[in-house]
């Protein structure tokens, strides 16, 4: 059986480059990057070539960027380190109600410590009204915290302006941009950022490896306490593979970026439009002109997420019903919500995300599969049936 994979906002693969270049420094370049000797000068300069990689894709200066863990490390440093650091100036930071858990949780933390937060609505097409953060701007905001693009509907955030915004008013302004880096063209002076969260694995890097954009002057408190990595910001021997592996798939990004948005967005558009008429009763989640070009997020009417991924896994294909890092909550996704879509057609959202290696004839080959699994699964459905009694035309082999 092939197997089609449509979740790369989940994790991508390593590319193959990326992983022939960390390769040498598993085992030839082992050395601790804070010695001073050959192994240690060897890693500490591919530490820096990375940095410099980082750097240039987000149009910032090297001396502005740290190596993390990952996207979530990332926004728990940056809200937490704005908040605490300038705490003696206001208590109260401004976010949006589709954010990723790590920083819904971050937030919902610090609201124990006293902070206050700001929770602003999307409209149904998953976009902020900037008027509503204009308004919910008070004295007291430190910070602004909005994503670039949604993990699970890939709608884009008007950053630009929000940074306007935020510079105005003199407040900081954080993105996490983890799906949009290396998707999409990320400026940081442009867009008016001060503080942005990206992951290499969702690049065609390794995982357990990400970045954090600081602009200069910045007041922030350090995550990580003990020796003088990171400019003292995040102390802690460095993953040097990791780090070399996350330089490498930054390169590839910007090498490739042009070619993949055109090539990705042409399926993506011909798979939405295909699937809206091939299937009835299917809605598309969030706008979709401002949209990630390779997310198509739909909520099928009369079926469960998770029995609509099952069927698909069982074909071969691989896809979600949300946020990888939401898959084990039985909670319908708070993104969907936020629209106001209902609970029946929140827990009946697919999340088919398209990459480096989907071609034209994947497609083709799951919107062929996925239309007879919900053909079949409504066949199967008590609200189908319920919701269709008296009109239907097959064989009898749904009871209705």
């Amino acid at each position: 059986m092939k197997r089609i994979y449509l979740d790369y906002a989940a994790t991508t693969p390593v590319h193959t480059e990326v992983f022939r270049a960390m390769e040498p420094y598993f085992t030839k370049y082992f050395g601790n990057a804070s010695t001073i000797y050959y192994y240690g000068r060897e890693s500490k300069k591919a530490i820096e070539e990375a940095r410099e990689a980082f750097a240039r894709l987000l149009g910032a200066d090297q001396s502005e960027v740290i190596f993390t863990s990952g996207g979530t490390e990332s926004d728990n440093h940056a809200i937490k380190g704005v908040a605490y650091a300038n705490k003696n100036k206001g208590n109260h930071i401004i976010t949006s109600k589709l954010e990723h858990h790590a920083v819904l949780e971050t937030c919902h933390f610090l609201e124990k410590e006293g902070f206050k937060v700001t929770y602003l609505p999307v409209g149904a097409d998953g976009l902020l009204n900037l008027e509503d953060l204009k308004s919910a701007i008070t004295d007291k905001t430190i910070l602004i915290s909005i994503m670039a693009a949604n993990n699970e509907i890939g709608v884009l955030q008007p950053v630009a302006e929000i940074g306007e915004i935020a510079r105005e008013k003199k407040i900081l302004f954080h993105t996490d941009a983890v799906q949009m880096f290396g998707s999409l063209p990320v400026d940081v002076e442009k867009m008016n950022i001060d503080l942005l969260s990206v992951s290499a694995h969702k690049i065609y890097g390794p995982k357990g490896i990400g970045g954090l954009f600081i602009r200069k002057g910045t007041k922030i408190v350090s995550y990580m306490h003990g020796g003088e990595q990171e400019k003292r910001r995040r102390a802690g021997t460095e993953n040097v593979a990791g780090i070399v592996g996350f330089g490498k798939a930054c390169e590839i990004a910007a090498r490739d970026m042009e070619k993949e948005i055109k090539r990705i967005s042409r399926l993506r558009d011909l798979f939405i439009s295909d699937l809206l008429k091939k299937i009835p009763e299917v809605k598309l989640n969030g706008s979709l002109v401002k949209r990630l070009p390779n997310n198509v997020n739909v909520s099928v009417k009369y079926i469960e997420g998770e029995s609509m991924i099952l069927n698909l896994d069982m074909e071969g294909i691989c896809a979600s019903s949300g946020s990888a890092c939401t898959s084990g909550s039985l909670e319908p996704s708070h993104v969907l919500r936020a629209l106001g879509l209902s609970h029946e057609l929140s827990h009946g959202s697919v999340r088919f995300t398209l990459g480096k290696y989907t071609t034209k004839e994947d497609m083709d080959a799951v919107l062929l599969k996925f239309s007879e699994i919900v053909d079949r699964l409504r066949k199967l459905s008590p609200l189908y049936k319920s919701e269709k009694k008296g009109e239907c035309n097959c064989d009898g082999t749904c009871g209705g």
